[in-house]
This record gives structure tokens, C-alpha cells and sequence, in this order.
């Protein structure tokens, strides 16, 4: 399986980066995983709702550029469906069961992701109704991505 995470902004935090760094490793025995940093658009506070969806309309055309189109889109967004470990095991191996192989993982800037983007996505999954840095997103998506085939493969993992 190849796992693309495509990501608005980027990682500047050391913390993360080593976070980030040590799950892809990790992942390595299970799948090609790869992280697509795209760059963010300036979005000063007091954007109006116009601005707001030019900012996400850039971002976006940035994402599906970096997406294969035999890729099965997962698009993280507030609201998605909101699903377990186990289940979100289940729907990876669901995946790769049927010949989805080509997985992109989708997190979008700090304005959310776009209508294209959400348009084109196949399955919008929310990790929590609270909102979470899109930096911090990273990190704690590839632990999860991680759980799941430790979960799919019957290996012990900390509950």
C-alpha cells in the first residue's frame, strides 16, 4: 500500500518533525508512506468570507495537484465521520482488500479545505468536533495510520 499525506503549510517545529519523522519510519514495515508539504496562502484574521474561499480555492488546486488520480482520497475534515482505531483499521484493509492502494490522506490549511477538494474526496473522516492545529494533525494521523496496520496485522499496540 502507498499512503500519501498531503498537508497545507509548513512544518516548523522541531518536536514534530521528529514525531512525524519516527512514525514514517515505523510505517516503512508496512507501506510506502509519503508527506506532501503544499504551501499555504497568507490569510490575515479579518479575511472576508470571499477571501476566505479564494485562500482554500488556492490551496486546494495545490492539493489534487500532488494527488495521483487512481488515489482513493480521505479528506480530514471537522464533519467527517468520526470512527475508532478498530474502525479505521478495518476501513484501511477494506481498501486494500478491494485494490485501493493508492491512499491520500488529505489535511488542509488553517481556513479547512475547499469545495473541490471535498468534492473529489471519496471519505471525509473527523478525528474530533474540537479544532486541531493542521500541524499537529500530521503527527497524531500517522500514529494512527501506524495503529491501524498493527491493529489489521493482530500486533500488540498501547490501548
Amino acid at each position: 500500500m502507498k499512503i500519501t499525506i498531503v498537508a497545507v503549510g509548513k512544518l516548523k517545529e522541531k518536536y514534530l518533525k521528529q514525531g512525524i519523522q519516527e512514525y514514517t519510519k515505523r510505517l516503512g514495515a508496512y507501506a510506502t508512506v509519503e508527506v506532501v508539504e503544499v504551501p499555504d496562502e497568507k490569510a490575515p484574521e479579518n479575511l472576508s468570507e470571499a477571501d476566505m474561499e479564494i485562500v482554500k480555492q488556492k490551496e486546494g488546486e495545490r492539493i489534487l495537484s500532488k494527488i495521483s488520480t487512481d488515489s482513493y482520497i480521505i479528506s480530514l475534515e471537522i464533519m467527517g465521520d468520526m470512527l475508532t482505531s478498530e474502525q479505521f483499521a478495518k476501513k484501511l484493509d477494506n481498501l486494500a482488500t478491494h485494490g485501493k492502494s493508492k491512499i491520500a490522506l488529505v489535511i488542509g490549511g488553517s481556513l479547512g479545505l475547499s469545495g473541490k477538494v471535498r468534492k473529489r474526496s471519496d471519505y471525509a473522516l473527523s478525528f474530533s468536533k474540537m479544532t486541531f492545529p493542521h500541524q499537529l494533525m500530521r503527527l497524531v494521523l500517522l500514529e494512527q495510520v501506524y495503529r491501524a496496520f498493527r491493529i489489521n496485522r493482530g500486533e500488540p499496540y498501547h490501548k
